[in-house]
């Protein structure tokens, strides 16, 4: 594998990791229909936890099957798919090599009413199932996110000394944060800033809304009279906040939407300067036809066509 020019400059901002983690690194980016262009599309499937099974899958019940998913990634052409343990285990023998695996070590349950995360799966285990890397979620502004910060620690020095990528899905909520405002302009920036000051290799993080949350920062943002009107904007802001744009940064696509509105937000994290997006029930609830259709489209904003 060869890599381009862009993935080369990647790498180059990843300065003092270990020579593994970019091997893996360059993995994702030089993957699928994106490879090589420093932009990716994920896909990740942790609802059954998130959500429980009927309302992740019986949109389409082939999602069921694990091996279903596994499918999708490869034939969509992605750079990489994230799920949990079993789904995992359930088919990265059948598709060993065909697609980069990244495990997501927590995971939390609509079950609970705790804005907390049980870890449940290990660096060992992302290791035994040929994984390029790990994902670990965090809830800054939580009671628990000092712990979640100190679990973080701990699975990035180990993920890291084995050579495995660290994703952090970070995704603000509880504490001083309101419920609307979790999706803040400055409330993801922070969140996604935290996720690069703890070693993120990759930062998961929602699309930014227009508007201020935190009050000891709306003095700060009036007076840098920052653009933010469109989500392009906002996005910039953020990939700003991660080193100056020297992390890759990739956003979710949230829940259902249509066609048009999940293409017009991709349009303007190209246009702001993101990564790339990682897409679960946007992609996995629709049939696979329909899916695959999809994701070529959002493929292709990436690639720069209409």
């Amino acid at each position: 594998m060869r890599v381009t020019r862009q993935v080369k400059q990647i790498l180059g901002w990843y300065e003092g990791e270990y020579p593994g983690v970019k091997t893996n690194l360059a993995r994702i980016l030089m993957q699928g229909k994106l490879a090589g262009t420093g932009k990716v599309v994920i896909l990740p499937v942790d609802q059954g936890y998130e959500h429980g099974p009927a309302r992740s899958f019986a949109p389409n019940p082939a999602a069921y099957d694990p091996h279903y998913l596994f499918e999708l990634a490869i034939e969509a052409g992605l750079s990489a798919y994230a799920a949990p343990l079993g789904p995992l285990e359930q088919g990265c023998d059948s598709f060993a090599g065909e697609v980069p695996l990244i495990l997501k070590l927590n995971s939390a349950n609509s079950l609970s009413n705790l804005q907390d995360q049980a870890v449940t799966a290990t660096v060992s285990d992302a290791l035994r199932l040929g994984c390029v890397g790990v994902g670990f979620t965090m809830y800054p502004g939580s009671d628990y996110c000092y712990q979640q910060m100190e679990e973080l620690r701990e699975i990035t020095r180990e993920a890291k000394s084995k050579g495995l990528v660290v994703v952090v899905w970070s995704y603000p909520r509880g504490g001083k944060v309101s419920k609307q405002g979790e999706t803040a302009l400055d409330i993801v920036a922070y969140a996604a800033h935290m996720a690069a000051l703890m070693g993120a290799n990759i930062i998961k993080v929602k699309p930014p809304s227009k508007g201020i949350d935190l009050e000891a920062a709306k003095g700060t943002y009036d007076k840098a009279r920052l653009p933010d009107d469109t989500l392009a904007d906002r996005v910039r802001h953020v990939m700003q906040c991660c080193f100056n744009g020297k992390r890759i940064v990739v956003f979710s696509g949230g829940e259902a939407k249509d066609n048009a509105g999940i293409l017009e937000d991709v349009r303007q994290i190209a246009a702001g300067g993101g990564n790339g997006s990682i897409m679960g029930r946007n992609s996995f609830q629709r049939s696979k036809q329909d899916a695959l259709a999809l994701l070529e489209q959002v493929t292709g904003i990436y690639l720069g066509q209409k």
